[in-house]
């Protein structure tokens, strides 16, 4: 189907995890910070400004095996898997913790910068957690544990449906109670079995998980770390800081090789930073890169070991006329995707959302703007900082819709020939109803969930677009998100809650 004749995607609320009253105030290190789902899908892994890494795994046929539908409620179940799967809490564990650089008197934060999935092996979960310094590499396996709960009296214990023997097995031939070695139970004051005290306990298997640090890769960045890319290869990935771009092999911890490296010999000279890299899908020899200066560079790291000066550069050439200070600062680049083919590059900056053809680096086939609303208002941003806040970007499977945040807990939707100014928008809220035509919600009545294990699901609300201007909320915003491999579904963070929308 030619993209120009597709119609925009109907959005609906899907779940949300996390809850919170409004009069909870979010703490910090609950904010997310990162959010990626695995290749397959199956799972979404939460990064937050604490340390932690939050996991949620689909509602699959293994779990509901366990439980007793009738026909037309498995066919259902059937029908909404295929449309949009469901996620539970499957584990959570600290990856980070925070540091001190005592050579450099430097506090080093324990906040996840970014998550990447690694090639599952044996059943494991592998996935890669870095804070500003750190890259740590985690194996999630599964394993059955004991459970033991407490019983209050014999009778529960009797009935209990994880005792192996019936009540009739604790009975002699009078009819008193007794244990299967022959020996009575004891009545009155002495019983094992007071109704008061609970003492007995009784224990069954269930299903849990847990990660293990399997690699460290440290000391390599002497500049905070902005990305993870994993290569198609399954055995390297690259790290970018403002400065230096290294590759590293998944099996070795204590060496890396630079391929990238900006900084000058005198850093008065310096004019642009790395603001992300990303491996390309396909050819395990290409690198892209962005830059503080709006451009993209594409690198092959076979033609030589430092790819500094092999580059392609896609820029705007319409944007670089007549330039201001402010006008430079919000064409920084904050994120870059690639879609599966690799045909395309999406690009993120505070003002627009582009979309790059490999074969044309002159200017982007699409652009979508995000904040030009906000063009009146930079001088206002500058002096609050709102103007280096850095939003995500992501697109879909089929390479033709793709999404980004925006400020008022905005998710912002757009589909490729739909043109600038089409999508749909939509409030990041547990709230279903329709918001076109009016202001955000106030901050107090917001959906800002403090804990993420917590869950809270809705199903079926439809989430219409909003026209017009919007109104600035430079508190709430929706900076991470990450879309399903294989469907029409976006997971997007908003303080310290996960919120999923399908389509």
């Amino acid at each position: 189907m030619n993209p120009a004749t597709r119609q925009p995607l109907e959005w609906k609320f899907s779940q949300v995890f996390g809850e919170r009253s409004s009069d909870d105030e979010i703490q910090d290190a609950d904010r997310i910070s990162t959010v990626e789902f695995d290749k397959s899908g199956d799972y979404v892994a939460v990064g937050d400004r604490g340390g932690r890494i939050v996991i949620f795994e689909t509602k699959d046929g293994k779990n509901t095996a366990d439980q007793h539908y009738s026909r037309n409620q498995l066919e259902q179940l059937d029908y909404v898997s295929l449309n949009h799967p469901e996620y539970r809490y499957k584990t959570e564990f600290q990856s980070h913790e925070p540091e001190f650089d005592y050579l450099k008197s430097l506090e080093i934060e324990e906040k996840i910068n970014k998550l990447k999935w690694c090639t599952s092996l044996s059943g494991s979960l592998f996935i890669l957690s870095t804070n500003d310094k750190t890259i740590k590499l985690w194996k999630v396996k599964d394993r059955k544990v004991k459970k033991a709960r407490e019983i209050d009296s014999p009778h529960q214990l009797l009935s209990s449906e994880n005792t192996l023997l019936s009540e009739r097995s604790f009975m002699n031939e009078q009819g008193i109670p007794s244990f299967a070695n022959g020996n009575h139970v004891e009545s009155g004051a002495n019983s094992i079995f007071p109704s008061q005290e609970p003492r007995s306990k009784i224990a069954n298997y269930e299903d849990t998980a847990y990660a293990r640090c399997r690699r460290v890769y440290a000391h390599a960045h002497d500049f905070n770390i902005n990305s993870l890319s994993n290569n198609s290869d399954g055995e390297t990935f690259i790290s970018a800081d403002d400065l230096r771009i290294n590759l590293w092999n998944l099996e070795v911890s204590n060496q890396s090789f630079n391929i990238i490296d900006m900084k000058p010999s005198n850093m008065e000279e310096l004019t642009e930073v790395i603001t992300s890299a990303e491996f390309h899908p396909i050819h395990c020899n290409l690198v892209a890169y962005s830059s503080s200066r709006g451009f993209i560079r594409l690198v092959d790291m076979r033609q030589s070991a430092l790819c500094d000066y092999s580059a392609r550069i896609f820029q705007d050439e319409e944007c670089h006329g007549s330039r201001s200070f402010l006008t430079e600062i919000v064409a920084s680049i904050t994120d870059i995707k690639f879609p599966v083919d690799g045909r395309h590059i999406l690009s993120r900056d505070y003002m627009n959302l582009k979309l790059w053809d490999m074969h044309m680096d002159s200017s982007p086939v699409a652009t979508f703007k995000i904040h030009e609303h906000l063009r009146p208002k930079l001088c206002d941003l500058y002096n609050n900082d709102s103007i280096f806040d850095k939003f995500e970007c992501c697109l879909s499977g089929d390479g033709l819709h793709f999404a980004t945040g925006s400020y008022s807990n905005l998710l912002r939707i757009f589909f490729h020939g739909g043109g600038s100014d089409e999508g749909a928008t939509i409030e990041a809220s547990k709230d279903p109803n329709s918001i076109k035509n009016r202001k955000p919600l106030p901050r107090a009545r917001r959906s800002s969930l403090s804990n993420l294990t917590r869950g809270f699901y809705k199903q079926g609300h439809e989430s219409t677009s909003v026209d017009g201007e919007y109104s600035l909320n430079s508190s709430s915003k929706l900076q991470h998100l990450a879309w399903h491999p294989c469907t029409y579904l976006i997971a997007c963070a908003s303080g310290n809650s996960l919120f999923f929308y399908h389509a």
